[in-house]
């Protein structure tokens, strides 16, 4: 069995999080074109509005149901203890729920399946399943920062290592696209 996992995060957002901007749903939408025959069956997402947002746009080009997962959802996955006053920026709803929601979403993500999977993000979580992947120590997540809908894939095969094939690859956003924006 084999899964590519491909791994969004959610467009660009206003300030204050509640929602895409024209040149988020742009981005969006370059990058649902990008992934429209691969074959989803849904659009996995985060509960906050840009994550929705983002996943909305997608499924309905891709013509698949979103699904919110709470796994996907913004939280810090591993606290670094070298980095607390990097931490102390995040409530601590977000520092003591991670652990928990990021073991949660290896488990439903990050393992081989039937075919391919598709979940909008955000960059913590992306950062976090990225280091698992390479097997990497887990303070790592820290240095592994993802752009506005760029697409990262993780393939996982049944006796296999993880195989990272994309990371951060946002060529689906290059070309002009955005420059009207």
């Amino acid at each position: 069995m084999t899964r590519d996992l491909h791994l969004v995060r959610h467009g660009e957002a206003t300030k204050d999080g509640t929602r895409l901007t024209a040149r988020g749903r742009r981005q969006s939408e370059l990058l649902a074109e990008r992934l429209r025959d691969l074959g989803f069956a849904a659009v996995h997402h985060g509960p906050l509005p840009r994550a929705a947002e983002t996943a909305s746009i997608i499924a309905e080009v891709l013509r698949v149901p979103c699904r919110v997962e709470a796994a996907a959802d913004d939280y810090v996955p591993h606290f670094v203890p070298d980095h607390d006053e990097f931490f102390t920026r995040f409530p601590e709803s977000e520092r003591t729920r991670g652990p928990a929601l990021a073991h949660e979403a290896e488990t439903r993500f990050a393992r081989p399946g039937d075919g391919p999977v598709l979940v909008v993000t955000h960059s913590f979580l992306i950062g976090w399943l990225v280091r698992d992947a390479l097997d990497a120590p887990p303070e790592r997540w820290l240095s592994l920062n993802h752009d506005n809908a760029a697409l990262t894939v993780i393939r996982y095969a049944t006796g296999k290592s993880p195989q990272l094939v994309r990371f951060n690859d946002s060529g689906h956003l290059s070309g002009g696209h955005l420059s009207s924006l």
